[in-house]
């Protein structure tokens, strides 16, 4: 049984430009901002991917991280004035 790569596959070059051509015919004088706002939209998505990420990684460092003991400080010394005999 054999499959063509058309139906199953990746778009070829060719495929990509009708592809471009249609999107070019529907959108017109307003593809110029719709690549914008779709860019700023998936901009936003990895800016929220990223936060998502970074509060993991905190929650699992904070787990395996021991408990942070503050070190006792040393009474501060005071000069003594030299005893003059």
């Amino acid at each position: 049984m054999s499959f063509t790569t058309l139906a199953f596959g990746m778009p070829g070059p060719t495929e990509m430009m009708i592809i471009g051509g249609v999107a070019l015919l529907i959108f017109g004088n307003r593809l110029p901002s719709v690549a914008k706002s779709l860019g700023k939209s998936f901009t936003e998505f990895k800016k929220g991917i990223a936060g998502i990420e970074d509060d993991i990684d905190s929650a699992v460092t904070a787990d395996k991280k021991p408990p942070v003991t503050a070190a006792p400080t040393a009474a501060p010394t005071v000069s003594q004035p030299a005893a003059h005999e």
